[in-house]
Parts: C-alpha cells; sequence; structure tokens
C-alpha cells in the first residue's frame, strides 16, 4: 500500500482531518505497521505477526467507479487512470471504491438490462496506480457478462491479487472478509449488494454450489458474515450496494439493515448506487454513509456529477471524526473543489444527513 502519513488536527473544538505529506517518496500507507495479514478471494494469508500499538489512521471511500466508453482510454496511463483525486487516496492509509463494472473482454451480455458495464484486467492496475487498496464487486453491473464474465473477472482478480469482496466461486469466498492490518489495526471489510434486477437474483446471487455476489437481500447471511468479520477485527467495514438511484434520502429498507449491521457489530457502513450523494453520519457511535454518489463515471453530468471522497479517523476501533472532500466530476472523472465552491457543495453535503436520521457527532 502506497501514500503519506495522515495527520489529524483539532481546531476550535471541532476535529477536521488533515492530509500532511511526509518527506521523501515510496512511503507505505501502512508506515510503521507490521506487514498486513490477507485473505479473500486475491490470496493466502501472509506474514502473520503480532500487531504493534494501534496508531490512528485514515480511511479514505469512493463511490462508484468503471471504465466505461471514453474512460477505457485512460487504461493505457495507471498512474493517471483516476485523474487528480488520486492524491487523495494516496495520502490515506487505506482507500477503498465500488469497481461497478464486470471484469471482462467475453461474454453474454445479462438479459433486459439497459446497460452493462465491463473492463479489462488492466482496471485492477489503474485501481492500484491511484492509491485504493480494496475494492467491492458486489453491485448491479459486477456481472452484467453472466457466467463466463464470473470467472474472467475472478481469473482476473486472482492473476492481479488484488484485494476484492462481494464477489467469489460460492457464497463462503463471496461473504468472506478481506483482512488487513494497517499501523497495528486489524481490519475486515465485507462486501454486500442490496440491489439486483429481480430477474437476475437467483442468477446472481452466490450460493454454497454456485458462484456469484454477495447479495444484502439474504439478512441472515450478511449477519452471519459481520459476526464472522467481527471474530479478531478491530474495525469492521460493511461495503453494501444499496439505495434508490437519484433519491437522495435513504430508503426505510437501508436504514434498518444499517441497524441490523450495527447490532451484528459493523464499525462502518458505507456504499452507493443512487448516482447521488446521500447523507452521512452516526448510530449508535458507529459510522452509516448511505451513498457517496458516482466517482470514475463515464455518463455522469448535472446531479450525478457531484462527487467526493469520504475520510474517516480511526482510532481504538472507533471513528472518532469525518469528513467530506466534495469533488465535481468533468469527462468521467472528479477533480476536488476548492475555495467558496467546495464551501457550498460541503454544506450542502451536511444538509442531506437531515433525513438519515443520523447524527453529525460520534
Amino acid at each position: 500500500m502506497r501514500g503519506k502519513t495522515v495527520v489529524v488536527t483539532a481546531i476550535a473544538g471541532v476535529t477536521a482531518l488533515v492530509a500532511a505529506a511526509c518527506g521523501g517518496s515510496g512511503n507505505s500507507k501502512a508506515q510503521g505497521a507490521t506487514p498486513p495479514v490477507t485473505s479473500g478471494p486475491a490470496g493466502g494469508a501472509q506474514n502473520p505477526k503480532a500487531a504493534p500499538v494501534k496508531e490512528p489512521i485514515i480511511i479514505a471511500f469512493g463511490g462508484d467507479t468503471h471504465f466505461e466508453g471514453h474512460l477505457r482510454a485512460r487504461l493505457a496511463n495507471p498512474e493517471t487512470a483516476l485523474g487528480p483525486i488520486a492524491a487523495q487516496l494516496k495520502r490515506a492509509d487505506l482507500a477503498m471504491v465500488n469497481l461497478e463494472t464486470a471484469i471482462t473482454t467475453g461474454g453474454t451480455p445479462a438479459p433486459g438490462k439497459a446497460f452493462t458495464f465491463r473492463a479489462p484486467p488492466s482496471a485492477f492496475t489503474a485501481l492500484r496506480g491511484a492509491g485504493v487498496d480494496v475494492t467491492s464487486m458486489a453491485n448491479n453491473h459486477g456481472m452484467d457478462f453472466m457466467e463466463e464474465g464470473l470467472r474472467d473477472s475472478l481469473a482476473a482478480i486472482r492473476r492481479a491479487r488484488f484485494p476484492v469482496v462481494g464477489i467469489g466461486r460460492n457464497a463462503d469466498e463471496a461473504y468472506r472478509p478481506y483482512r488487513v492490518t494497517v499501523k497495528g489495526n486489524r481490519i475486515a471489510i465485507v462486501g454486500a449488494t442490496q440491489v439486483l434486477d429481480d430477474h437476475l437474483i437467483e442468477a446472481w446471487s452466490a450460493t454454497d454450489t454456485k458462484g456469484g455476489l454477495a447479495s444484502a437481500k439474504n439478512v441472515p447471511r450478511m449477519m452471519q458474515a459481520v459476526k464472522e468479520a467481527r471474530k479478531g477485527a478491530d474495525v469492521v467495514i460493511v461495503h453494501l450496494h444499496w439505495g434508490q438511484e437519484l433519491k437522495a434520502c435513504p430508503l426505510p429498507r437501508q436504514q434498518e439493515l444499517a441497524k441490523q449491521l450495527v447490532a451484528a457489530g459493523a464499525d462502518i457502513v458505507v456504499g452507493g448506487h443512487a448516482h447521488v450523494p446521500l447523507g452521512g453520519g452516526y448510530m449508535n457511535g458507529k459510522y452509516i454513509h448511505y451513498g457517496m454518489g458516482n466517482f470514475v463515471f463515464s455518463s455522469a453530468s448535472g446531479q450525478t456529477a457531484n462527487s467526493g471522497v469520504l475520510l474517516l479517523r480511526v482510532q481504538d476501533g472507533k471513528v472518532t471524526a469525518d469528513k467530506w472532500k466534495p469533488a465535481r466530476i468533468s469527462g468521467g472523472i472528479p477533480i476536488p473543489m476548492t475555495g467558496a465552491a467546495a464551501a457550498a457543495e460541503l454544506k450542502r453535503w451536511n444538509g442531506l444527513r437531515g433525513c438519515t436520521g443520523l447524527t453529525a457527532r460520534p
């Protein structure tokens, strides 16, 4: 994992997240931490060691990402494929996005879908080059090219050794958490989707005997996944695809699922799908974000071009501060906002919390 140390300061009683660059180059995101212990579809356990004293860390989240249309050409230059927003991802200790596409050059388009997305395996190289450390493919485009596309996606994940959650050769693999230790913090990440086309639910949902996506529609299986992730973890993150397109307030089913996930042991619940940002905040001391909007998305325009990076400060297993860094998508790429425009968008974003039932502070 690449990046630079993130410094947190308190100003006038309000915790602010400040990314400060260290001297030198090539610094590890997990600087000062033990080598990460990872598991999941991307590979087996590595370098298990006793964890050192836990340090505060910054986790960054971006929204829905694909490489459709004119964005495909950006894969030729992986280090710049995500544009200037990558600097924010690289400075975080851990960064995650939703990869809303099948990773295949073949397969048969899913029947009855207006839009089907796919990208070549170089998408993983682009994510890594932009500072992304883990992604979820549990969404309503993760199997757009059906079983052959799933096989290709899983093969690409194995070859790239890129951490991916929410997809697998069977249910155990699809619901299995990605585990990584960052600066002494043992993190477990589960991915799942609450959004699936009705006629594709059976074909796309992973089971004990069939590959596919982790479905959040199966609530008991989700609770089991979170409880399993909780074992041996300091921080449990659940990344969900949920909500209703273009609706800026969470649906009752999102709010109910969030409560259930927190009760099962989730510390952070984040997600997307609506193509517009939703509000975020705290529920019983745990952080919930109902939708981060588009991130790298070829068709974004108007309200669907509102974007940003969510930064969460985690200390001793708890989210102690959060910050939204607004961006505006231009040409499919999120461009960080500055000055008065950023302040106005941040104020608007904070107002989205009003319909969530969440609080602004832990």
